[in-house]
């Protein structure tokens, strides 16, 4: 009788890379954050543009309302990133506020500064004051050693209570300009009423700050954030330095909703 053909071995399985994601491992809702930031920022770009169409074809009614969004519990979810901790000295207004605003930004970010100088004032003034929105900011340094020198500085100005009178000086008309060399970034700090300020430059080169700083970009990449400013209302994510009008729209969206939550229960219950 003839040998019968052996079985061919069976083809090994290929070890996994290193670095690789596992199967079933907790990679999804990274990766889908990511993808709602994309087309909800996207979205909410496209309805910006609308409102301000220069060519006199904006509408009453936003394109958002005919548009297909995500599930609305990754919105929950990412409304969950808000802190809302009263003694974050990178915060401002009241820990319970209908509306939190997370902003994600570099100092080195022409349009970041544009938004410091244009439209936050007037969020503040409209919204802060009277206790429906806080602000919380996250360093998302992106450009390289200066934006992460100043990340670290701002935070240690902070550590002072100075952050916001820090972010003011970094972010004036001219402060881009001159850079954020270590003399420049203490001149900043004394421009911001740091007291201390060897403290200041203590701070800002210890491990401490470059873990606070560390903690804010990976919660950006975390969702899927890669240009700066990007911002979240609420969970919903909004980007660019976008005119005053789609921040308010936005604003007064979430608290109107919140209101209705608080009225009438969650819906989703």
């Amino acid at each position: 009788m003839p040998t019968p053909p052996r079985p061919s071995p069976a083809p090994k399985k290929p070890s996994p890379k290193k670095g690789a994601p596992k199967e079933g491992g907790s990679v999804k809702k990274p990766v889908l954050f990511g993808l709602v930031v994309v087309l909800a920022a996207g979205l909410l770009g496209f309805v910006s543009y609308r409102v301000t169409a220069p060519d006199g074809s904006a509408s009453g009614t936003p394109a958002a309302a005919t548009a297909t969004e995500p599930d609305p519990d990754v919105y929950r979810e990412l409304a969950g990133l808000a802190r809302r901790d009263a003694g974050d000295k990178q915060a401002q207004g009241r820990a319970d506020a209908p509306v939190v605003l997370i902003e994600y930004a570099d100092f080195q970010c022409g349009y970041c500064g544009k938004f410091a100088r244009d439209t936050e004032p007037e969020l503040i003034e409209r919204y802060v004051d009277d206790g429906t929105l806080r602000i919380e900011w996250r360093n998302f340094p992106i450009f390289g050693d200066a934006s992460e020198a100043a990340a670290r500085a701002s935070w240690a100005a902070g550590r002072q209570g100075r952050f916001w009178a820090f972010h003011r000086a970094a972010y004036a008309e001219d402060a881009k300009a001159k850079g954020f060399g270590k003399e420049r970034l203490r001149a900043l700090a004394r421009q911001a009423g740091v007291k201390d300020l060897d403290r200041f430059t203590r701070d800002a080169d210890s491990t401490a700050a470059t873990e606070a700083v560390g903690v804010d970009r990976q919660e950006a990449y975390r969702i899927g954030a890669t240009s700066t400013p990007s911002f979240l209302v609420n969970g919903r994510p909004l980007a660019g330095a976008q005119p005053t009008a789609v921040f308010t729209q936005a604003i007064e969206a979430a608290a109107a909703e919140e209101a209705n939550v608080g009225s009438a229960g969650d819906p989703a219950k």
